[in-house]
């Protein structure tokens, strides 16, 4: 979400607060944002109805649009994933949703246009300093900065030097003076990712006061349900690993508010993201504001470039950031994706994704896919089945400054947080593109591709996911007996499909001449399928496969392992387990 406004909402009501209601974002940087409305209970139904009412009157004319009640009745009818019993009613109010990584990166290459000067991959190594003439006092007049992926180091001198590196804003101001006192708190919000039938296409569901008094959501987010967020202080990390405790904040009260029909499938695939909080510091004394987001950065920057101008006494034109078009955003419109279809021969969703994604930059992206060799599609070569992603976006994403596999993976398209299975087949995909491009050697392909691996092991979930799936009966898994066990599955599933159904079974059975009565199968898997959705993911053939293998007396006291025809240890993949209901 952009704003997340709830949050914020006694603020702007109480302090009439114009800053917690600003719009101006959602408004001036389409494609990549757009209007969500977002639903929650009404059991405080006066208090907020009177808040929400007066959030739309204090936003006035950028008010995305109106708020307004629904019967039981109609909130069933546009989610009906809710638990009924639990729904007396519900409010609509307007939000605004984005893709964070494509603002971001669209930030970035648009002050790249109008002139600025932008690193990747750089850290500040020691700020520089100088004398003042006049006062003979130090002063900061840039800072000694690292290419962190060749080594290359070099200075970059400033009349003014700003501090606006969010979470880092501390360690900044620390490098200029020692004992300087923190003003800044990062904090880490983890979030979960599940499968899209969770929310509608076009509404989310917010609850501002959960068990403990933080809000939670769950919101359509590419394709997909996003669930979340905690907010609990922590330290600076460029490696964030998702809490327990936080995961089980959330599967917890999401439950809350779900359909018993809908409550017990797919709450294991898990995602996090970090979100400290920014910081905006004016060379090395004078403070301009700290914290902050998306719906205010444009206002926080122009502050901070007014305070540079008047502390420097330096001439300058007005503000131009109101109505100034984000990278994109010129050219967009919402039909642009049926001349994508229409003049290259997308897939339609690709086009969709690719006219969203990149607004009128998708043309760009569309003249680099390649032919497919096809009747249909004519280019646009998927990097995974599920996903709308091509490889021309791996080619478009160097251009936009990508230099690892985890930067485009991650932070280009977000097939990493996702769907983690899915990243990990595309990997080697990514890696070919980009060696190719970048001319890496066979050793920095491999380097690249475990780096990428571990990043999804650890920061996207896959370990805390595995992990949760398996704990009740200790299991304990290394990076590579995941990998050990995730060949095994790719067994089954030849089709890459994330998942395995009773005709992947019964062709590998029958490939090694063994048949099983067709409802037998269907028995044995339902009873492997944990989270009855009548498809064996990778996490419930792990946790099965794990303990077969391992012969755990707690889970063989629960399982009954049959022979087919075979007491070769290489002929495991013969074995009808089934699970104790108990």
């Amino acid at each position: 979400l952009i704003h997340g406004g709830v949050r914020y909402l006694q603020k702007a009501i109480m302090k009439l607060d114009y800053e917690q209601v600003r719009s101006h974002l959602a408004c001036s940087c389409e494609p990549t944002c757009y209007r969500l409305p977002l639903i929650f209970q009404w059991w405080q139904l006066p208090y907020y109805w009177a808040g929400i009412k007066m959030y739309d009157v204090v936003a006035g004319i950028h008010c995305l649009q109106s708020s307004y009640l629904l019967s039981k009745s109609k909130a069933l009818e546009y989610f009906p994933m809710l638990n009924k019993d639990k729904l007396v009613g519900a409010i609509v109010y307007y939000d605004g949703q984005h893709n964070d990584a494509r603002m971001n990166l669209a930030i970035a290459l648009t002050a790249a246009r109008h002139g600025a000067a932008i690193a990747n991959y750089t850290e500040v190594v020691h700020l520089l300093k100088t004398k003042n003439q006049k006062t003979g006092r130090e002063q900061l007049c840039g800072a000694h900065c690292r290419d962190v992926l060749t080594g290359k180091e070099f200075d970059v001198r400033a009349k003014c030097v700003i501090n606006a590196t969010g979470p880092f804003t501390d360690s900044l101001r620390q490098m200029d003076k020692q004992e300087t006192a923190k003003i800044c708190q990062p904090s880490a919000g983890v979030h979960i990712v599940m499968p899209g039938y969770y929310s509608p296409d076009s509404m989310g569901l917010l609850d501002p006061a959960t068990s403990d008094g933080r809000v939670i959501f769950f919101l359509p987010w590419e394709k997909m349900t996003i669930a979340g967020t905690t907010d609990t202080p922590t330290d600076v990390t460029a490696h964030p690993i998702p809490r327990e405790d936080d995961i089980d904040f959330i599967l917890r009260e999401v439950r809350n508010y779900l359909s018993p029909d809908v409550e017990g499938t797919g709450l294991s695939s898990l995602a996090s993201a970090h979100c400290p909080s920014a910081g905006t510091t004016l060379s090395a004394s004078h403070s301009v504001c700290t914290g902050g987001k998306w719906t205010t950065y444009r206002a926080m920057a122009q502050e901070t470039i007014d305070a540079a101008v008047k502390f420097l006494h330096l001439p300058a034109r007005p503000c131009r950031t109101v109505g100034l078009m984000l990278e994109g955003a010129k050219g967009w419109t919402p039909t642009l994706y049926i001349r994508l279809v229409q003049d290259y021969g997308l897939e339609e969703e690709v086009a969709q994704h690719l006219a969203t994604a990149y607004g009128g930059k998708a043309f760009d992206v569309a003249k680099m896919a390649k032919v497919t060799g096809q009747r249909w599609p004519i280019v646009g070569k998927r990097l995974v089945s599920e996903f709308p992603y091509i490889e021309a976006e791996v080619l478009y994403a160097i251009k936009e400054y990508a230099c690892t596999a985890i930067d485009v993976m991650a932070r280009r398209t977000r097939l990493g947080f996702l769907n983690v299975q899915a990243a990990d087949e595309a990997l080697p995909r990514i890696v070919q593109i980009m060696g190719k491009e970048l001319n890496w050697s066979q050793e920095k392909r491999t380097e690249e591709l475990e780096a990428a691996k571990m990043f999804l092991y650890h920061e996207m979930g896959y370990r805390s996911r595995s992990e949760r799936l398996t704990k009740s009966s200790e299991i304990h898994l290394d990076y590579q007996d995941v990998m050990r066990y995730k060949n095994r599955f790719h067994k089954f599933d030849k089709e890459s499909k994330g998942f395995i159904t009773t005709v992947d079974v019964q062709r590998v059975l029958e490939s090694i001449n063994v048949h099983i009565d067709e409802n037998a199968l269907h028995e044995i898997l339902n009873e492997v399928d944990l989270n009855k959705n009548g498809q064996v993911e990778f996490n419930e053939f792990l946790r099965v496969l794990y303990h077969s293998d391992s012969g755990c007396q707690p889970f063989r006291n629960k399982i009954q392992t049959v022979k087919l025809g075979c007491s070769s240890d290489a002929c495991r993949w013969r074995r009808q387990i089934k699970i104790n209901p108990r």
